[in-house]
């Protein structure tokens, strides 16, 4: 498998090559966009310092290739003629213009199968057009969402436009191999990023078109008296009660509050805490929080959510990074695997893959390759003689 693709289809390829295939990963002489993105080990730059290049490359080995010149295209074609899958994030036309597109590669070899993922596919009125991760959740719709109410939309943190066409890719292109698998036959897979982002709407498009309503981000502060995002000792918790009066949840936490001898609890147990609009209203959530935001405090958002547990109480502790590494639940499914790097001394951790498999289970094979670590090597896999491979590294059609 050949992964020819940028920041937007890296992770597609890391997904194949952690489940086994071998994925070759194809960079430009001077190295992969990705490889300039930050977090940079020890904060200083560098081709081979990039935290997010070595986790999105994990398993793959790497060769550096032109593919402007008419030796770097030769090449190509040779590996493609062995591989099964082509994975490519280039404008539409670019791989076409080079003779390296699917129906190019497919005349090699009738199996193979090409996925392109673009920001707007490879057919319309903005096919052409470029995009940033932050673009693709804007065009999709999703950053609309994001956020608060009273505060402009909100970017997700970690290129999530990005990872969601590069998963919907992994899906299609999987598809697309199997069927090859089956008929002889390869295809040509057309993912749109806009297009993957706007599934992620839910029912956001179906609410304006059944009811004519536009769906806003939440507001800030509490929906209901006991409901919503509060302080407590170390961070913050999520509290799920909704304060409607004869709720299960309400009830529960009314009588985990007196339990607990919180102060002031009595004041929650008048009737108009039976009154939805009473709920609703500036009142009760001013009372609902200067009486349970200071007990709340007083506690670990840890504490907190084992007693909700064992209440039957919806609350959940708003985890941060370092809570994740610690969380129990990840460390016994073992979710978290060693990070290796040659610059670094030694491993740390970073995410291993959201399922098990129990006969060909996922791991990480090797590290991300150096820039072209694995050049002299597959080239001599297709029969290029070591002078030959000399001639090319000097011309600087490889490296």
């Amino acid at each position: 498998m050949l992964d020819l693709s940028g920041a937007m289809g890296n992770y597609c390829g890391k997904l194949f090559a952690d489940m086994g295939a071998d994925v070759i990963l194809v960079e430009p002489p001077a190295g992969s966009e990705l490889r300039q993105e930050p977090p940079f080990i020890g904060d200083v730059p560098g081709v081979e310092r990039s935290l997010n290049f070595a986790y999105q490359n994990t398993s793959k080995r790497g060769i550096g290739l032109d593919l402007d010149t008419a030796s770097g295209q030769r090449i190509l074609r040779e590996i493609a003629a062995t591989a099964d899958l082509v994975i490519e994030t280039f404008p539409p036309g670019w791989l076409e213009a080079r003779g390296l597109d699917y129906a190019s590669l497919a005349r090699l070899r009738r199996q193979i199968v090409v996925a392109s993922i673009t920001p707007f596919g490879q057919t319309g009125p903005y096919a052409q057009f470029g995009a940033t991760d932050l673009v693709g959740l804007a065009t999709g719709g999703l950053l609309y969402m994001g956020g608060y109410r009273d505060t402009a939309p909100t970017q997700a943190h970690g290129d999530q436009a990005f990872k969601c066409a590069a998963m919907y890719g992994a899906v299609a292109a999987m598809l697309a191999v199997t069927e090859a698998e089956l008929s002889g036959h390869g295809q040509h897979v057309d993912v749109s990023m806009q297009e993957c982002v706007t599934l992620a709407l839910e029912n956001a498009a179906q609410t304006y078109d059944l009811e004519g309503v536009v769906r806003q981000r939440p507001p800030g502060d509490q929906r209901f008296a006991g409901y919503g995002l509060f302080p407590c000792k170390d961070g913050y918790i999520y509290l799920g009660s909704r304060g409607i009066g004869n709720s299960p949840a309400w009830s529960r936490s009314l009588q985990w509050f007196k339990d607990e001898k919180m102060p002031g609890a009595e004041r929650l147990f008048g009737p108009e805490w039976s009154d939805l609009d009473y709920l609703k209203g500036i009142e009760a959530r001013e009372v609902f929080a200067d009486l349970f935001i200071p007990w709340a405090r007083q506690h670990s958002k840890a504490w907190l959510y084992s007693e909700g547990q064992k209440r039957l109480i919806p609350l959940a502790p708003v985890s941060t990074p370092a809570d994740l590494v610690e969380n129990p639940q990840l460390q016994a499914r073992g979710h978290f695997v060693p990070f290796t790097h040659p610059l670094v001394a030694q491993a740390a951790r970073m995410p291993g893959a959201p399922y098990v498999l129990s006969e060909t289970p996922w791991k990480v094979r090797r590290p991300a390759p150096r820039l072209g670590e694995h050049t002299a090597e597959v080239l001599a896999e297709i029969g290029i003689a070591p002078d030959e491979v000399a001639r090319l590294f000097s011309a600087g059609v490889v490296a």
